[in-house]
């Protein structure tokens, strides 16, 4: 906004103009900053800013991706494994898919009734593949077939042993109930092993899952069904068992 005003100086008739100049300028807001629907109210089209044309806007704006760190260094991946670990893995790798062969072998083998060639296959799982778990199944097998052409008595330790290291495995306590009470003549130490394993798995009950099913050769077959504590003693055992866990629970709910 700008004033004058008119005065007279004493020293002079003649009028002298005096100007007082007051601006007081204010700028228009600037568009950037105003809010959407002041800008949108000073156009001269109507705008209609809402939060969906704004999500619009911004998804339609050029996307441009951060350079992977590779790029940004012009250097190679990280990768935490080193190649060393890679093929040393991969070497493990090789070893478990050949002693698994070995065992199917070698179980196959005795399936077969070919039980000098079977423990050929069975004593080399154990001899290279010692630091694997899957060779203690091996052993398992190895006894079976050494109590059928080999030392019993290697044989019965052997089946000792391998009672231990896989406790609660229910075909090496089946077999260790056989060889102990027809070979060790310890039926006391006979029926505590068969009653571990007829009660972790019932099929040791019937002769012909160890005949057929599991493939024990024919000597420990015969001991096995030729024991006194046999199929009656462990299907009365169970039985016993049964009756004891029913009873109780009757018990407990009457009482």
């Amino acid at each position: 906004m700008i004033s004058f005003q008119c005065c007279s100086l004493p020293s002079s008739s003649s009028p002298h103009f005096k100007f007082n100049f007051n601006f007081n300028f204010t700028p228009p807001p600037s568009p950037h900053l105003s809010h959407p629907k002041l800008l949108s109210s000073s156009l001269p089209f109507p705008l209609k800013v809402t939060k969906r044309s704004y999500l619009f806007l911004l998804l339609s704006l050029p996307f441009t991706p951060l350079p992977a760190a590779a790029e940004s260094t012009g250097g190679d991946p990280f990768d935490p494994v080193t190649d060393l670990e890679k093929q040393a893995s991969v070497d493990v790798s090789r070893r478990v898919d050949k002693a698994v062969e070995l065992l199917d072998m070698a179980k196959d083998l005795q399936a077969k009734g070919d039980f000098p060639q079977a423990l050929v296959f069975f004593t080399q799982l154990i001899r290279d593949y010692k630091d694997f778990a899957l060779s203690e199944y091996g052993r398992v097998g190895r006894a079976l077939v050494l109590y059928e052409i080999g030392d019993r008595d290697e044989a019965i330790a052997e089946m000792e042993d391998v009672s231990i290291s896989l406790k609660g495995y229910p075909e090496i306590h089946a077999a260790l109930a056989a060889a102990l009470y027809a070979d060790k003549r310890a039926p006391l130490l006979a029926e505590n092993q068969f009653a571990i394993a007829t009660l972790l798995d019932p099929h040791y009950t019937d002769l012909s899952y160890v005949r057929e099913t599991k493939h024990w050769p024919p000597s420990l077959c015969m001991d096995y069904g030729a024991s006194e504590f046999g199929i009656e003693a462990a299907t009365q055992m169970i039985s016993l068992v049964v009756h004891s866990i029913v009873g109780k629970g009757v018990a407990t709910i009457c009482g």
